[in-house]
């Protein structure tokens, strides 16, 4: 197929390449240094995102935050000004599930479908195709889309309409967040009782206290290695969501509160593009005197 691909970030370069690698013609939007490889591979760089959308069936975006997505799909010289009647916009970012119904009744007044599929695994997950992605939209317009999401990812799960993905992920992204700060609490009580904190994570793993994060970013916090797999920003803005969302519904989630504060600090202190394990050194900086 013909597919649009907007947002090469982190996350997008690798997921634009395994599309690329199963056959389709990508077009692309913003190619620059990081990007330039997915371009030799064949994608197509168009100047616009309506130029993208004009020559495609398919458009994928993928942009940090709501405002970002809002100025692709509607800005000037956005997706939307050139969408073909019948086209379907899949947008794999994390932001407002609010927003994202908005968008998608704007899209589907122009004559396009809209799902909504977020995503998660990280760096890690986008460059071996094993993400795991949660779509909100139509059965049919879900059907379109699975196909590309087989080739991106490997636990792929129709939750609802628009909008149910992007709840989906902010409730991930809930789960992930407390499951860092638990991590990263025990580490540093385990060295502060003069235990070594390797250890003591290696005892861990296999009980019930065991969990991806305190494999994965339990090694990172234990070996310092914060380059980004998902930036601490980027969680940040998804705590905001949840943190905004809860008061609309008024819903106490006092433990996501106090984690979106510590990122708020861990972003405030310049670490905002480190990764997000990178939020034990809040928790540190609390406990020295």
């Amino acid at each position: 197929m013909n597919i649009g691909f907007i947002g090469l970030g982190v996350m997008g370069r690798p997921m634009a390449r395994h599309l690329i690698d199963a056959g389709h013609t990508l077009y692309v939007n913003r190619v620059k240094a990081a990007s330039q490889a997915l371009v030799e591979a064949g994608a197509i760089a168009c100047d616009t995102p309506a130029e993208v959308a004009r020559r495609s069936e398919i458009v994928i975006t993928i942009v940090p935050d709501t405002p970002d997505v809002e100025a692709v799909l509607f800005g000037p010289e956005g997706v939307s000004e050139g969408l073909q009647q019948g086209a379907l916009v899949i947008d794999m970012s994390s932001i407002s599930p609010v927003a994202t119904k908005a968008f998608a009744e704007r899209i589907r007044a122009g004559g396009g479908g809209y799902v909504d599929a977020p995503v998660s695994g990280g760096e890690v997950g986008a460059k071996a195709g094993t993400l795991t992605i949660m779509a909100g939209g139509s059965e049919a317009d879900f059907a379109r889309a699975r196909p590309l999401f087989e080739i991106m990812g490997k636990t792929i799960t129709h939750v609802g309409e628009v909008g149910d993905g992007q709840t989906t992920k902010v409730a991930n992204q809930i789960i992930v967040g407390l499951n860092i700060q638990a991590v990263a609490e025990a580490l540093v009580f385990a060295k502060a009782s003069g235990a070594d904190p390797a250890k003591v994570r290696e005892a861990l793993m296999g009980g019930f206290a065991d969990s991806t994060i305190l494999k994965v970013h339990g090694e990172r916090m234990i070996n310092r290695t914060f380059d980004p797999g998902f930036r601490l920003r980027l969680h940040q803005k998804d705590l905001d969501l949840a943190v905004n969302a809860a008061r609309n519904l008024n819903l106490g989630l006092p433990n996501t509160s106090t984690v979106a504060q510590l990122m708020n600090a861990a972003v405030g202190h310049g670490e905002g593009e480190r990764d997000h394990s990178a939020l034990i050194e809040v928790v540190e900086r609390l406990s020295r005197p």
